[in-house]
């Protein structure tokens, strides 16, 4: 093996032990020790991402407000379907962090939150973190995209409404998606 596959093996060994070592604490009772390891997971970058994510699902609730705050600063894609789950979330402050996280993900984060409202549109939960990334996200270039949906959830009955829309914006956003591809000189 050469020296320079040594060094990047060496890199990720050294980073995946601080992963480890951050996480260790993130859920802990000492508020400036959690600060710290967020923020050193945080600079990890992508590579913190997964335990992060994992984090979400913990039974410790203050282990699960740390990950989802976290994962407002990571801006990773790999994220927005547990960031959608965590909508759900019993503790209203990872669900409001969630939906913060899913909203600076912008385009990113639509089609796993579409997909949620369209398998789990009675969750009231789901359709107030929606309606938050949505508006968040309807103030730029998405606002007509988004509109419909918007439109649906603010209405009287959201839980039937909703699944519809999420479908019909699925759709649109996926013929999107083909149309860019399809314009793509290096495909």
């Amino acid at each position: 093996m050469s020296t320079k596959h040594l060094a990047i093996d060496g890199a990720e060994k050294s980073r995946q032990r601080a992963v480890e070592e951050s996480m260790s604490v993130l859920g802990g009772q000492d508020a400036g020790q959690r600060q710290r390891a967020r923020r050193a997971l945080v600079a990890i970058g992508e590579a913190a991402a997964p335990a992060l994510i994992k984090a979400l699902s913990s039974p410790q609730p203050l282990l699960r407000w740390e990950a989802a705050k976290a994962l407002t600063e990571l801006h990773t894609p790999l994220a927005a379907p547990a960031l959608v789950k965590a909508l759900e979330d019993r503790d209203i402050d990872v669900r409001w962090l969630a939906a913060v996280a899913l909203a600076g993900l912008e385009r990113a984060s639509l089609v796993p939150l579409c997909e949620a409202l369209r398998d789990r549109g009675e969750s009231v939960w789901l359709r107030e973190g929606a309606h938050h990334v949505l508006r968040s996200l309807s103030q730029g270039e998405l606002a007509d995209l988004l509109e419909p949906l918007l439109d649906v959830l603010e209405s009287p009955a959201p839980d039937l409404g909703a699944p519809l829309i999420a479908v019909e914006l699925l759709i649109t956003l996926g013929n999107q998606s083909t149309r860019l591809e399809s314009m793509d000189p290096h495909p």
